[in-house]
């Protein structure tokens, strides 16, 4: 009977982790612009979605408890022009939710900007039988693992009721749904990238960000307000394609950028040339008039 027992989980767990991964798989292979990004007969991985509602504003009125066991509400966490990275998960997630945070926090570790300066990072979960405790020890790991303790004022973990934690996912367009047999939440790869009014800039997919991504990203959510001059002519060189699912490469803006830059290059030599002429021409003329005053005397 206990093999018998034994056998059945391991087909539940088996089952399950069929299902994230096909998740995953379909979340990469599919076109964004058609909305639906699950393509499967699996009944089961029906209920995973994710429907892009791209410049829509999500609800900032909803009431979250944070790790400390504060109630708070969502519009405290968007203000001062920062963007936002928003993580839907729950903190018992044995796979998958741990995979995307884990993504989130290397890509955070490798890039020079700190959540809290210049954006912030919210993660919500889906489970509202958690504890505010255990966010509390989710976010102590995750800022341990970054390295950088100075970012535990930008990156926040809250708990939420059932009903507003699910508003939020609908605003976003995070299906998921419960299952009843592994006691566990089945749901996509996805970040969610807001603007600093709410509203929704970008779906990044997947379990791994790039760095390049993740800055473009937030710059655009920002509107440019953040980041280097540097970055500023990145993001201008750089668009987003959902099809390839990251920002590419726009080969006119670089040429025209280039062509611009070799202007001011022209322009630059070619001017300084022209008033290093005008000097030696007036010094020339000064040398010839202070000789013609001698000869006169």
């Amino acid at each position: 009977m206990k093999h018998q027992s034994n056998y059945i989980l391991a087909r539940l767990r088996l089952r399950h982790f069929l299902i994230m991964t096909m998740a995953i798989i379909a979340i990469h292979v599919s076109q964004p612009a058609s909305a639906q990004v699950v393509r499967t007969d699996d009944p089961a991985l029906t209920k995973i979605d994710i429907i892009e509602h791209s410049g829509e504003t999500i609800p900032l009125d909803i009431k979250l408890t944070d790790e400390t066991g504060q109630a708070v509400v969502l519009a405290d966490y968007f203000s001062e022009n920062k963007p936002v990275v928003m993580v839907m998960a729950y903190y018992t997630c044995p796979m998958l939710c741990n995979l995307v945070l884990n993504g989130v926090a290397q890509t955070a570790s490798d890039i020079d900007w700190l959540p809290g300066e210049e954006y912030r990072i919210v993660t919500v979960s889906i489970d509202s039988t958690e504890s505010f405790k255990l966010a509390g020890e989710k976010k102590a790991n995750y800022i341990t693992s970054m390295g950088r303790p100075e970012a535990s004022s930008g990156w926040s973990f809250f708990t939420a009721e059932g009903n507003q934690s699910r508003r939020l996912a609908d605003a976003l367009g995070f299906q998921y749904y419960y299952d009843e047999e592994l006691k566990q939440y089945a749901h996509a790869a996805v970040v969610f990238i807001l603007t600093p009014d709410g509203e929704i800039s970008r779906y990044l997919y997947g379990i791994e960000f790039t760095s390049r991504d993740f800055k473009l990203a937030l710059m655009e959510a920002a509107d440019g307000k953040i980041g280097t001059t540097i970055d500023r002519i990145l993001l201008y060189c750089y668009h987003y394609d959902p099809n390839a699912g990251g920002y590419v490469v726009m080969a006119g803006r670089v040429m025209t950028l280039g062509g611009a830059g070799i202007l001011f290059v022209l322009v630059f030599f070619l001017g300084g040339f022209w008033l290093y002429e005008i000097r030696r021409r007036r010094q020339t003329a000064g040398r010839i008039d202070c000789g013609r005053t001698q000869v006169t005397r």
